[in-house]
C-alpha cells in the first residue's frame, strides 16, 4: 500500500504565496510521474502541474509563470510553490503519483486533498 500525505494549504490574500508538499510512503519500487491537480466547487478536477522522474515538467496554462513544481526523489516528495495567487486559484489541491509497485505493476495514487483559499 502507498500513502500520499499533503501539507501546506491554507488561506492567503490575493498576490500572496503558498507552498504545498506531498510525501509518498509505503511499498514503493519507484515513482514515475508526480503531479498536482485541483478541484474548485462545481468544477471538474483539473491538472495543475506534473513532473516526471526525469525532470520533465508541464503546467496548465492558467498557472504558467506563477506556479513551480519540483520533486525530491530521495524523499519521494513533490512540491508546488504557488506565487501571485488569484481568487480563481481557490480549490482543493490533490497530489497524484504514478507508482511502480513491483509485481502489481503501476498504480495511480491520490492524496487526501488540501484546501487553498485565496481572498480578494
Amino acid at each position: 500500500q502507498v500513502q500520499l500525505v499533503e501539507s501546506g494549504g491554507g488561506l492567503v490574500q490575493a498576490g500572496g504565496s503558498l507552498r504545498l508538499s506531498c510525501a509518498a510512503s509505503g511499498s514503493i519500487f519507484s515513482i514515475n510521474d508526480m503531479g498536482w491537480f485541483r478541484q474548485a466547487p462545481g468544477k471538474r478536477r483539473e491538472l495543475v502541474a506534473i513532473v516526471s522522474n526525469g525532470g520533465s515538467i508541464d503546467y496548465a496554462d492558467a498557472v504558467k509563470g506563477r506556479f513551480t513544481i519540483s520533486r525530491d526523489n530521495a524523499k519521494n516528495t513533490v512540491y508546488l510553490q504557488m506565487s501571485s495567487l488569484k481568487p480563481e486559484d481557490t480549490a482543493v489541491y490533490y497530489c497524484n503519483a504514478d507508482v511502480s509497485v513491483g509485481l502489481a505493476g503501476r498504480l495511480i495514487y491520490w492524496g487526501q486533498g488540501t484546501q487553498v483559499t485565496v481572498s480578494s
